[in-house]
């Protein structure tokens, strides 16, 4: 009986040693190019990401680079530099968090979203339209320096 309960025990503190939390993904990525950090941060209960370093944050003739492929008219004048680009990424289970969503500023797309925590310094996100396996994925590395 005391073996049965000892196992019990262990397996559950295995478990919650291994639960990842919000705080686990918060901080600043470098995007799979490395021209920009996205800083993820918690948004009530869900993950939000925004633009806060850029490589190359002006346009050829020194201006802030903005977001002209936007479908919305109104925000193709807006700077990309502090941009929230995703946000509503809640915490499914494990190192997974789901039913985010994604906009792309080099190409102007919005895209459904999903970000797996493969280890504490790396990040997989994955953006799709529809289905999961029909998408792009990419890997950011924590910003450590």
């Amino acid at each position: 009986m005391k073996k049965t309960i000892l196992s019990i025990a262990l397996a559950v503190s295995s478990v919650i040693a291994f639960a990842q939390t919000n705080a686990d993904v918060v901080g600043e990525w470098y995007n799979a190019e490395k021209d920009a950090v996205i800083t993820l941060y918690e948004d009530g209960s869900t993950i939000s990401g925004k633009i806060t370093w850029m490589k190359f944050p002006n346009d050829k003739n020194g201006n802030p680079k903005t977001d002209p492929l936007n479908p919305d008219e109104k925000l193709r004048s807006r700077a990309r530099l502090g941009m929230v680009m995703m946000n509503n990424f809640t915490h499914i289970e494990g190192n997974v968090w789901d039913d985010g969503n994604l906009y792309d500023p080099k190409k102007g797309k919005d895209y459904s979203g999903m970000i797996t925590l493969a280890d504490e310094n790396t990040l997989d996100l994955r953006g799709y339209i529809g289905f999961s396996f029909i998408g792009r994925s990419s890997t950011w590395t924590r910003k450590t320096d």
